[in-house]
């Protein structure tokens, strides 16, 4: 027996039954998005916070790929008696 025939029939197999199966037919909707103006303006703010709690995010990124990027310096003094 070869090992490889079982496996290339179930390959033929998997790729026959995807391009021989039917999509799922949706519901036709003509429905239009049609929300208020309270409803844009809410979403508008939550985005705005979003946008504004990056600001510290990327200055705190920056901070620490600065402060990987620099040389440290060996600041530790030895103990002297």
């Amino acid at each position: 027996m070869n090992a490889k025939r079982p496996l290339t029939a179930l390959c033929s197999v998997i790729a026959l039954s995807l391009v021989t199966s039917s999509g799922a037919h949706a519901a036709a909707s003509q429905k239009v998005y049609s929300s208020g103006l309270l409803v844009m303006l809410f979403l508008g703010f939550c985005a705005l916070l979003l946008v504004i709690q990056l600001i510290p995010a990327m200055m705190s990124i920056y901070g620490l790929i600065k402060g990987a990027m620099t040389r440290k310096t060996d600041t530790s003094e030895t103990a002297t008696e």
